[in-house]
């Protein structure tokens, strides 16, 4: 049978156990959730989402797999780079969504701008594009 995907990456950001809002993608990138499965308490178990047609999840931690989130490590193994446009304007958002600052928006001289936020989960993501 021949694979109707083509190859992408999609991956998944652990967020604490519990965890009931999730609005932070939607209001920092334009994320569409397209769907949500959640526990009995309410909280999310898994989130999918899109933004401008790259997909990630959001998954509870899970401590049998030893998956847990960047806040219960208090640091990350991970960098998630967006590219987009618009990097100032997005940075913006994100930071007027709850982001907070790592590192301004600013041109490299390896041709791209960039600047670094975390989320309110503890992913650190570059935002970025080739100049």
């Amino acid at each position: 049978m021949k694979n109707q995907f083509k190859t992408v990456f999609a991956p998944v950001l652990y967020i604490p156990t519990g965890t009931v809002d999730i609005d932070f993608y939607k209001n920092a990138f334009d994320a569409i959730e397209l769907r949500r499965f959640k526990n009995d308490d309410g909280s999310v178990h898994v989130a999918e989402f899109t933004v401008d047609g790259a997909m990630f999840h959001l998954h509870e931690e899970n401590y049998i797999k030893k998956a847990f989130s960047a806040l219960s490590c208090n640091g990350t193994t991970i960098n998630i780079g967006l590219m987009v446009n618009d990097v100032d304007a997005l940075m913006a958002q994100a930071l007027a969504a709850g982001a907070k600052e790592i590192s301004p928006a600013q041109d490299y001289d390896y041709g791209f701008r960039q600047g670094d936020i975390i989320d309110p989960f503890g992913h650190h993501w570059t935002i970025q594009k080739v100049i």
